[in-house]
């Protein structure tokens, strides 16, 4: 082994360290910033060492245009254009459209690590050994395929249902279940028959079934398992890398997507716990009719049987300059106004003020995991303040004024009681406050598509505006309050 390859080891094991002490430190928001840095500087290692090693390859014919040097600029030109498309995407991504950005993330994770099998696998054809592959190498291979092009498919369809491309609510049409397990099928048998002959056309099958079945996958899914179906994507991109690491026998990569594989299945977990539903259910598809729901009055509103109070911005601002205790509960809605610096200026005058604020971050809230969290640091809002289901619920049970903004399903007390699609689900105790505030523009139904029963609520007030501007207006008014 050359000095080259030797340091490239030891780089790698250097990288592989780094990931695992990153991944840990993601697992609080206050170190999660830095976890994210460290496993970026490993990854940059690593990929700086496998340049080096590929212009220092001593198998290449000649170094030059057709030897590790083309090699080397081939994968220098990838990581400019690439990285360059990714860091402008990132920076110029609105908080509302990141579950779509990571979503398209974990579509080309799972593409690339497909196109890596395909081109490994018909180099090995392309030599006519006359023999199928070795296990080692033709397992690899079909389940790199088979597991990339799933999550390449279905986060594109994810994708597109969060932008709204694709329509948000389950699509089921006749037949969609038969050609699902008809895809399943035919993608396993064509991968046996890759790994035992190694014949060509069958990986070039499995690639198209297991293309169709990730779309089919994806598309019964609705809005309101978004952010599980999200994780388990993610965790599918993790496994397609790790495999792809077994075909061209790289250790990093090999380490890197067994961490994302494992900590996205126990994320998907952990979500799936979140709304009371198994994985399979999710997978099963027809619940949640994402963002196209109604969004005129329901109960209490024309036509409603309960009665629902509205109130202005002072009635608001009485409640909150005079309470002792108020907790925050962010939405989706939040996110789709952009209010999350007027919500954390909100918050900074009532602390001024004297009164405890903390925010209330239920797993499922917004439409990926995390996504309230990384909206309200965005906004600074201190890491103390963000409470966790159990926490936020203990200060609930405690707190003057719970103020929900753009937050819908995770406060339905409907989620308590049988016989409803979110039945089970565990919530945010937003009704147990002395005094429930809701800012929303309307009374349409969140992503489970049935009526929010807090909002009936004899101590709920309904402030209908717009989130960013009804939270400017408390401010403005808090502060008189205050003053």
């Amino acid at each position: 082994m050359s000095a080259v390859a030797t340091t490239t080891w030891l780089v790698y094991l250097a990288a592989a360290v780094c990931f695992v002490l990153g991944l840990h430190l993601m697992r609080s928001p206050g170190t999660a910033r830095r976890g994210n840095l460290l496993s970026a500087g490993g990854m940059a290692a690593a990929v700086l060492a496998t340049v080096l090693l590929l212009v220092d390859d001593g198998d290449a014919p000649a170094v030059g245009w057709h030897g590790g040097w083309w090699a080397a600029v081939a994968l220098v030109g990838g990581i400019v254009v690439g990285g360059g498309y990714g860091w402008y995407s990132a920076r110029r991504v609105k908080m509302t459209a990141m579950p779509q950005l990571v979503s398209l993330f974990n579509a080309v994770g799972g593409g690339a690590a497909t196109a890596v099998a395909l081109a490994d696998f018909l180099r090995f054809a392309s030599e006519g050994t006359g023999s199928g592959p070795a296990l080692a190498f033709g397992v690899p291979v079909a389940l790199d395929v088979l597991i990339g092009s799933v999550t390449f498919s279905g986060s594109l369809v994810a994708a597109g249902k969060l932008q709204g491309i694709v329509r948000g609510a389950p699509i089921v049409f006749r037949g969609a279940r038969v050609a699902l397990v008809a895809a399943a099928v035919v993608a396993t048998g064509c991968a046996v028959v890759t790994v035992a002959s190694g014949a060509v056309w069958a990986l070039w099958v499995l690639l198209v079934a297991a293309l169709v079945f990730g779309v089919l996958m994806v598309l019964p899914i609705g809005g309101a398992d978004m952010p599980v179906v999200i994780s388990l994507l993610n965790a599918f991109t993790g496994l397609a890398v790790a495999m792809a690491g077994f075909v061209v026998d790289n250790q990093v990569m090999i380490v890197a997507g067994a961490l994302v594989g494992a900590s996205g299945s126990i994320l998907t977990k952990l979500m799936a716990d979140a709304m009371n539903r198994s994985i399979v259910s999710i997978l099963v598809g027809g619940f949640g009719t994402g963002d196209a729901g109604p969004g005129g009055a329901g109960p209490g509103g024309p036509g409603g049987d309960g009665t629902v109070r509205s109130i202005d911005a002072d009635d608001v601002a009485i409640q909150l300059a005079y309470a002792s205790s108020v907790v925050l509960v962010p939405g989706y809605g939040l996110a789709a106004a952009q209010a999350q610096h007027e919500l954390a200026a909100l918050a900074a005058v009532l602390a001024d003020h004297g009164v405890r604020v903390g925010y209330a971050i239920h797993p499922v809230a917004g439409r990926m995991p995390g996504h309230m969290n990384v909206l309200l640091a965005e906004a600074n809002v201190p890491y103390e303040q963000m409470l966790e289901l159990d926490a936020a619920n203990t200060e609930l049970d405690t707190c003057d004024v719970a103020l929900v903004v753009g937050a819908n399903d995770v406060t339905n007390p409907a989620a308590r009681r049988p016989g409803t699609a979110i039945s089970g689900m565990p919530i945010l105790d937003v009704d147990h406050a002395r005094s429930v505030v809701v800012i929303k523009r309307s009374m349409g139904h969140g992503y489970a598509g049935i009526e929010n029963e807090l909002y009936t609520d004899e101590k709920t007030g309904m402030f209908f505006t717009d989130a960013k501007q009804g939270l400017a207006a408390l401010v403005g008014a808090v502060e008189q309050y205050v003053s």
